[in-house]
């Protein structure tokens, strides 16, 4: 069973924190690379408008911006997260990416190698994460192909005994390679038994493929080409 991830985690957090203590500590005029490779105020204002906590860049793709994000990952996987995929940069400017991953990596650490990693990427990864302008645990809008993948699934629950389960839009949150998740309200009493409930079973068993699909589509691979 799918669930929707949610913020928090202590290497997602530091990482929106650079962001913003880059933006508010640098003086006026000051600039950062925008998407199209020239230079923007430090407040990120090429990365546009959000909504809904979603990324909505105004400045399509660019060999420099996909430059800059591969050098932030790299630095993330040689400090605590080793699995960190490339963020994805689509010809229209948005990016996705392989927050997941830190969840799991942190998932495995103990408080104190926690402490470390984050003190380890604090230090050596922060600016380069600054530069490209990369919050992984923001992601940009869903792309038509998931979201059609997603109300395909959504119908399919509802007519298996899920009536509560809502056809996603491109502002409802997502996970790459893990689609868009389950919140409790959409489970029948409130997700009271989670998966183990018999009607959750069933009907995820009779919607496996559409799932499946939906996964498929909620890819890196697939969101780079979505």
């Amino acid at each position: 069973m799918r669930t929707r991830w949610t913020k928090g985690m202590t290497l997602a957090v530091l990482i929106g924190a650079t962001l913003l203590l880059s933006a508010c500590s640098s003086p006026a005029g000051s600039t950062v690379p925008t998407l199209s490779g020239s230079t923007a105020t430090a407040d990120h204002g090429a990365s546009g408008t959000k909504q809904s906590g979603r990324q909505h860049p105004r400045v399509g793709y660019s060999a420099s911006r996909v430059a800059q994000l591969h050098a932030a990952a790299q630095c993330l996987r040689e400090h605590g997260v080793p699995d960190y995929q490339d963020p994805v940069l689509t010809a229209d400017g948005h990016v996705f990416t392989d927050a997941r991953s830190i969840q799991d990596a942190e998932a495995k650490m103990s408080s104190a190698q926690r402490t470390a990693a984050t003190a380890a990427f604090e230090q050596a990864c922060g600016h380069l994460f600054a530069v490209a302008g990369l919050q992984p645990d923001d992601e940009s809008p869903a792309p038509p192909k998931l979201v059609q993948a997603g109300v395909r699934v959504a119908q399919c629950l509802r007519a298996h005994g899920l009536p509560n389960y809502r056809d996603p839009t491109s502002e409802t949150p997502f996970t790459p390679g893990h689609g868009f998740g389950i919140s409790g309200d959409e489970l029948p009493n409130n997700g009271a038994l989670g998966k183990q409930d018999p009607t959750v079973k069933n009907a995820f068993t009779a919607c496996r493929s559409l799932l499946d699909a939906e996964i498929a589509a909620s890819t890196m691979s697939s969101l780079a080409h979505g």
